[in-house]
């Protein structure tokens, strides 16, 4: 029994390395189903083609019988890109939302998925669905579509259907709304204070439209809204399952933040944030660059899973999600357009 919860728990981690190349327990740990994928930083890239071998390696590990690993990466464009230079990236998203094309950005969204199913990624961390209505906000800012609601969603989904018919998973981040903090996630615990009314009519407003048209994936935010939680949003089953999955009527894959980022770390342990996340209603967790947290992670999902049976029966409902995620990146791969433009015929970097 150990063996198959363990590989129940696998499925829920996507997970981050330290180097160029996959770490002998990462391929093991791959190999074996106690993880689901990977996500790539510009730490573990130098070029287009060493980044291509690296997205097969990782292909190499896959489970007989399995669909495909998941192989993610942030590529927002603009001060969010991860793919290694010379490679033409998109500006920020504030440009391309400015231009009020949905046409234009949606072939955006087309041009990167085109070069990421290439090179091997078939998950992109894109379109950011906050609204970027604080200048203060230190995090978000251009990397939002606008400042008005109504354009993050409507260009926001254009954007991922780009990306799809370019053979890639789509994910839009960070519910239930990044835009409207002061402090970054990654350093401290941002508060959103505005009741439910404003919450709806703005930072709800893109996930909402996003959860209708069935996304493929969301991401969590690690952020307090007052008026849904106490707690960190990513950790509350008010937010992820009573909001997303009941009121909005999201079905897909809900990933974490990362939980190494300090909005979460410095309040639990990812042995502890990992089952926290999982039974407030994410599907997978992100841990994003020590081994020794993924492990951890990994270890405190099996435990959980050894002594809970509410526990089992919640990851199994995430990991067949993730399995039917995965089996979905396999065919947009297969049906991806293959006459999609490069980046810099759009002339937008």
């Amino acid at each position: 029994m150990t063996d198959s919860l363990a590989a129940l728990a696998g499925q829920l981690l996507v997970v981050g390395f330290p180097a160029e190349e996959l770490t002998p327990a990462l391929q093991a740990g791959l190999r074996t189903g106690r993880r689901a994928g990977v996500i790539l930083f510009r730490r573990n890239l130098h070029s287009a083609e060493q980044l291509r071998a690296l997205c097969t390696s990782v292909q190499a590990e896959r489970p007989s019988g399995q669909p495909p690993l998941l192989v993610a990466i942030d590529e927002e464009g603009g001060r969010v890109s991860r793919l290694p230079k010379p490679e033409p990236v998109l500006g920020a998203m504030r440009a391309l939302g400015e231009r009020k094309d949905e046409a234009l950005i949606e072939r955006s969204g087309l041009a990167i998925g085109a070069r990421l199913a290439e090179l091997g990624v078939n998950l992109n961390f894109a379109p950011v669905l906050d609204v970027d209505s604080n200048p203060a906000n230190p995090v978000i800012g251009d990397r939002s579509f606008s400042t008005d609601a109504t354009e993050v969603a409507r260009f926001g989904l254009a954007f991922a259907r780009g990306l799809n018919q370019g053979g890639v998973l789509a994910c839009g981040k960070h519910f239930p709304g990044h835009g409207d903090t002061d402090k970054d996630s990654h350093f401290d615990l941002p508060v959103i204070r505005h009741a439910r009314p404003r919450l709806e009519a703005v930072e709800l407003l893109p996930f909402r439209a996003a959860a209708q048209v069935k996304l493929d994936s969301m991401m969590s935010a690690h952020i307090v809204v007052e008026a849904l939680a106490q707690g960190p949003a990513t950790l509350s089953s008010a937010v992820m399952s009573e909001l997303l999955r009941k009121e909005l009527g999201y079905e897909g894959v809900l990933f974490s933040d990362d939980l190494e980022m300090r909005a979460v770390l410095d309040l639990h342990p990812p042995a502890e944030s990992a089952v926290l996340a999982i039974a407030a209603g994410c599907d997978s967790v992100l841990v994003c660059k020590e081994e020794e947290n993924s492990e951890a992670a990994f270890e405190g999902l099996l435990h959980e899973l050894e002594k809970s049976a509410a526990f089992r029966a919640r990851v199994a409902e995430a990991a067949g999600r993730m399995q039917a995620l995965r089996v979905r990146a396999a065919s947009l791969f297969e049906a991806r357009a293959k006459d999609a433009p490069s980046v810099a015929e759009l002339r937008l970097a």
